[in-house]
């Protein structure tokens, strides 16, 4: 039996760039474009004629942009994955578009293949984003309000009981599930019991956005943890075993 093909679609304000795409990613048998679009506000409504599995999207486009765009096609019932295109990797914009939604983003220049890979791997559930990049954007967007983010983050994460915070800690650090169930010595089920949990009380939408809490709130700077934002107490690797 042939496999479902991943419907795919197209956003960019310039022809020329939707046309590359395309060509670029049509010799892929298991990905369908299914529609293109210029702007934020027409990707939303052939997103929804279409209904596709991933969204190229850019980031900067007149009138909706990128951004916006990533958020309302989220926060749709059956939500596309969606893969941002940028010119520069340390963009702090590819940052608000993570924060909106997006489960990764490709550089503009990147090779063919490399695209299709991407697309490839958000459609199977996969974030487009090392856990080395995502702290070189925060550090990129760091300033004066980041204080009052970890507070934030933290008050966010305290919503967790102690074994779903060890839980997004190691998803903010890029592990795998089966990586996780090895360390924290559970099933990788239960694993993705609890990464289900964590979305659901902190209405996230992806493993990325759980990444970007984590490093909001401290837990992965230099790869150590911090205080538990639970109950102000260092926690140790063996806590929760």
């Amino acid at each position: 039996m042939t496999a479902t093909p991943i419907r795919l679609l197209l956003v960019d304000d310039d022809p020329l760039v939707r046309a590359g795409l395309a060509l670029m990613i049509g010799g892929a048998g298991d990905i369908e474009i299914v529609g293109e679009a210029a702007d934020g506000d027409e990707a939303e409504t052939v997103a929804a004629r279409t209904g596709p599995d991933v969204v190229l999207m850019d980031l900067r486009m007149p009138a909706v942009d990128g951004i916006t765009a990533t958020r309302r096609l989220r926060a749709l019932p059956d939500a596309p994955e969606v893969v941002v295109l940028t010119t520069f990797h340390a963009d702090e914009q590819v940052l608000h578009a993570l924060r909106a939604g997006a489960a990764g983003f490709v550089l503009k220049d990147t090779p063919p293949a490399e695209i299709v890979d991407a697309v490839r791997r958000v459609a199977a559930g996969e974030p487009v984003l090392s856990p080395a990049v995502t702290r070189q954007l925060m550090r990129h967007a760091a300033g004066t309000a980041a204080d009052s983010r970890q507070a934030r983050a933290r008050a966010r994460l305290a919503r967790l009981n102690e074994r779903e915070r060890e839980v997004a800690v190691a998803v903010g650090r890029g592990l795998a599930n089966a990586q996780i169930a090895a360390e924290l010595f559970m099933s990788v089920p239960t694993v993705k019991t609890h990464v289900s949990r964590i979305l659901a009380k902190l209405d996230l939408g992806n493993r990325v956005q759980i990444a970007l809490l984590a490093y909001d709130g401290g837990y992965l700077e230099d790869g150590r943890r911090e205080d538990s934002p639970g109950d102000g107490r260092g926690d140790t690797p063996e806590a929760g075993h």
